[in-house]
Formats: structure tokens, sequence, C-alpha cells
């Protein structure tokens, strides 16, 4: 089934992305990290940057099947608006005039989901219910492909939000990453809690 191949794909890159960041950080018997520390920085920021991009072929994929009239993984056909006659004309008729469609702007998907399916659905409400996280990744996200004043500025922002305190000077994307994340039930870092949330919500539009 394209969508259960489709998840089974996110799935093993989002594992694979976490199982970088664990990989970078062995230590010898001795309790020292074998990657210096630009590597160990390097990594884990090329970690969130992957797990990114595979989200977003993850939507690529499922919203363009969907859109042919794939059913979901417990077998029920949305109700949608659109009746592409392949996968690349899905894909096409989503970029229209444009050079390309940008998965990473969430609202835009929510809207163009909105448009194509009655009620949004399989995406909605899952995809709503995950939105201020989506808005959360994308500014590391931005972060982690060119820092700039303005990305500086909202990644900063984001760790005042999450964390409580502004932040010091310490305070980067990639300790960012690595720190426990206080909203977790789980005690998770804050890359592995954002992951969790991919793939938890990942399944649930998956299976409709």
């Amino acid at each position: 089934m394209p969508i259960a191949q489709a998840l089974v794909s996110f799935n093993d890159a989002a594992n694979q992305c976490e199982s970088l960041i664990a990989n970078a950080h062995q230590q010898d018997v001795n309790g020292q990290y074998l990657l210096p520390a630009p590597d160990r920085r390097q990594i884990t920021v090329a970690a969130l940057l992957n797990l990114f991009i595979a989200w977003e072929s993850f939507l690529e994929e499922i919203l363009s099947h969907f859109m042919t009239g794939v059913p979901t993984l417990n077998g029920t056909h949305p109700p949608k608006f659109v009746s592409p006659a392949s996968q690349d004309a899905a894909k096409a008729m989503l970029m229209g005039t444009q050079r390309y469609f940008d998965y990473g702007n969430h609202d835009f998907f929510r809207k163009i989901v909105g448009i194509y399916f009655v009620n949004g659905y399989p995406f909605e409400p899952h995809f709503t219910s995950l939105i201020a996280d989506l808005g959360d990744i994308r500014t590391l996200r931005n972060s982690s492909a060119h820092i700039t004043s303005s990305t500086q500025a909202a990644l900063d922002g984001l760790y005042l939000r999450i964390f409580g305190t502004p932040a010091n000077p310490s305070a980067d994307l990639y300790s960012m990453l690595l720190a426990v994340d206080p909203r977790s039930a789980a005690g998770n870092t804050l890359f592995a809690e954002f992951k969790a949330k991919l793939t938890v919500v990942g399944q649930l539009i998956a299976t409709g």
C-alpha cells in the first residue's frame, strides 16, 4: 500500500536522524567523546534538517496519493474535490504555476488540504493539533539552514517561550536540540520530543 510505504519510509528516516545524534555522541570507556565537538554539533544540526525534509517528503507522498483516491490504512477513501489522473498529475496540480509547492509552509498546506478534501480529512484534526509545534520546528530548521539576524531573533524568542528564560550566549541551536524539553512528560530532549510528535501525527493521518 502506498500510504503504508510512505509511513514506513518516514518513520525509518526519523529514527535514522535520532540514531545519527546518538552515534555522534558515543563515548569511549573513559567517558570521552569519540568525535570532536564541531562534528557532534554539525551532525546534530544536520539530523534536524533531515527530519524536516523527511516530514515534507511524507506530506508530499500521502497528499498526492490521497488526491488520486488511495485509501487510508483503515481502508477509508477520503472524500475529495479533485481527481487527478496520476500521482504526478496531483503533484503538478499542487505546484500550479509556481516552481515548487512549499510543504514546509504549514499554514499554506493546511489551507490546501481544506480546499481539496472534505473537512480536511484525513489530515484534520491531527495536522491542526500540531500546527504550533510545526511552526517551532520550522524556526529551528530555518536556523539550521542559515543564520541571519532575523533567524537568530526567532530562535531566541523560541528559546524564551520553551525554556522560560532568555537565551544566554551559549544557547545555540545545538544546545537547544539536546536540552530536555520542560514540556515533555517523558523527559525527552527537544529534538526527541519533536520527532515523537511528528511520528505520532504521521501515523494518525495515514491511518485515517
